[in-house]
């Protein structure tokens, strides 16, 4: 009866990546532009894959008992979720906001691809989502029943962010206008600031 995990799996997962976050709220962005989007879903994906099965054998309990550790992601979390959260605050300030933004070339390829590692390798939600929360719940599983619990969550992770960077991309007509934009970058900052803001008090 792998089905009932693999089912648990996927909503639980999709509960857990879809909420509005850093990631998510970076893939918009570069969706909107058309700026490597599919390549910004493809380490999304492939990031989101790798620490869930981490977290599902194993690695979510060596986290989540590591003080130390958690403080570590933790700060530096907070400092990069503030700064990424200041450079969209001045973006929405600016008239355009942040709708120029350069695609061609490898610098322009390194830089987002470069963000969308830090974006998600450096926000300590990420981990606690994906290896604390769907380690502890998918370890409670066994064999196949483990497994596919495993893929349905990779299967949320997958659909998702290929589905928001794409549908971005095809509203991008509408989502590009200025005061959109400006919009988009304002909400982003108060995301940022909000999840930094958490993770800060949590820790304080």
């Amino acid at each position: 009866m792998t089905f009932l995990p693999a089912f648990q799996g996927f909503f639980l997962g999709a509960s857990m990546i879809i909420a509005i976050g850093a990631q998510n709220a970076w893939v918009l962005k570069q969706g909107i532009s058309r700026n490597h989007h599919v390549m910004v879903a493809t380490i999304c994906s492939v990031c989101d894959i790798t620490l869930i099965l981490l977290g599902v054998y194993g690695a979510g309990a060596l986290i989540s008992e590591s003080p130390l550790l958690l403080t570590i992601i933790t700060i530096t979390g907070v400092l990069f979720l503030g700064w990424y959260g200041a450079l969209s605050l001045r973006a929405a300030l600016s008239p355009e906001g942040s709708l120029e933004l350069s695609d061609d070339g490898s610098l322009g390829l390194m830089k987002v691809a470069w963000g969308t590692l830090a974006l998600t390798l450096l926000n300590p939600h990420v981990y606690l989502d994906t290896v604390v929360v769907l380690g502890s719940v998918g370890g409670q599983y066994e064999g196949a029943d483990r497994m596919a619990f495993a893929m349905g969550t990779v299967l949320a992770s997958i659909i998702w962010f290929y589905s928001l960077a794409i549908g971005a991309a095809k509203l991008a007509p509408v989502l590009s206008r200025p005061k959109v934009r400006q919009g988009i970058d304002l909400l982003i900052c108060v995301i940022m600031w909000t999840i930094a803001g958490s993770l800060l008090a949590r820790w304080l």
